[in-house]
């Protein structure tokens, strides 16, 4: 099944030292049955988009909760099996808890804001800060599209992002 991590630059590259994710149970998003009957009209295409969009907003909470975390939305596109992911219960419709460790080879692609989009991060970061739902800050982060990055590149990203 493809979950989708939302993570920090800084939690990537540890990913990267360490070689994957975990230790489980790791929070993620994916195509599930409560998101399939939300979105009844909806292809695969754009079930997969609400579930990266989940994972976005995950992303952007913990680099709000990280201040020296690069203001730039991170989502991880990985295949674990189906029987190591579970749907959460109370959670948005795409939660899920997936049961083993991603590795990195598990990883199909990592979904990034550009760099131009650090402003419209850090004023959605400062909304969360407010507690407040500034739909302005929330439109303008969720019109931008994260950038698409091979498993491979995952390095120059984060050469790029450090330097």
């Amino acid at each position: 099944m493809r979950v989708y991590l939302g993570v920090t630059m800084t939690e990537l590259a540890a990913a990267v030292a360490h070689g994957g994710f975990g230790p489980p149970p790791l929070t993620a998003h994916a195509v599930t049955p409560a998101l399939r009957e939300w979105l009844v009209d909806g292809d695969q295409e754009e079930l997969e988009y609400a579930a990266t969009e989940g994972a976005a907003h995950t992303s952007l909470q913990k680099v709000s909760a990280d201040p020296r975390a690069p203001r730039r939305r991170v989502v991880v596109a990985a295949d674990v099996p189906d029987a190591m992911v579970r749907p959460v219960a109370g959670q948005t419709r795409s939660t899920v808890e997936v049961q083993t460790a991603v590795r990195l080879s598990d990883v199909a692609s990592v979904h990034v804001d550009e760099p131009a989009a650090t402003e419209a991060v850090e004023a959605a970061v400062a909304a969360l800060a407010r507690a407040s739902e500034d739909d302005t800050v929330t439109d303008e982060l969720a019109e931008r599209e994260l950038l698409w990055y091979a498993r491979q590149e995952i390095p120059d990203l984060l050469a790029e992002v450090t330097t």
